[in-house]
């Protein structure tokens, strides 16, 4: 399974948000810059994430982005189905109907049993990511940094960036 690149953004992106202190935000093009990546591509995955409800724009030349909802309630699940919608990975088009010899429908009564096992490893597989929260995420990644570079890395970003709701 491949995922696009706005979902590594996107989760960087809700990740560096929950650090905001309260009335905090970020501008698109902070994020962007922070990352190294296209803020007009980083734009259309923020859009996304604050159609899904997990971040809130504030617009204006002094506005950006906050998350909409604490990083306990964000799981990794809700940030990819944000970016990448809710249609699981593999579309069975029952091709075993298709060729020169096809047959009655009769053979075709139970379900394919290619799309039941893959449709079986899209539930293990978004069950993993809904069990895994922004939170969590941002606590095994401060509990890893040993010499404090990634805490000061955010912390110049704010230094640098960060604005106040008005």
């Amino acid at each position: 399974m491949k995922l696009g690149d706005g979902v590594e953004q996107a989760i960087h992106s809700v990740s560096v948000l929950a650090g905001l202190p309260e009335g905090g935000l970020l501008s698109a093009a902070a994020l962007a810059e922070f990352h190294g990546v296209s803020t007009s591509y980083l734009l259309k995955h923020l859009q996304s994430l604050s159609r899904a409800g997990i971040v809130k724009t504030v617009p204006g030349p002094k506005g950006g982005y906050l998350l909409a909802k604490p990083a306990s309630k964000i799981s990794l699940l809700d940030v990819v189905l944000a970016v990448e919608g809710p249609e699981p990975a593999f579309r069975c088009k029952e091709i075993r109907r298709n060729g020169p010899s096809p047959l009655l429908d009769k053979h075709y009564r139970s379900p394919c049993q290619i799309n039941a096992a893959m449709l079986r490893a899209e539930l293990a597989y978004r069950n993993e990511l809904r069990s895994v929260t922004i939170e969590q995420i941002n606590a095994q990644v401060l509990a890893s940094d040993d010499d404090g570079a990634i805490v000061a890395r955010g912390c110049k970003l704010m230094d640098m960036h960060l604005r106040h709701l008005s």
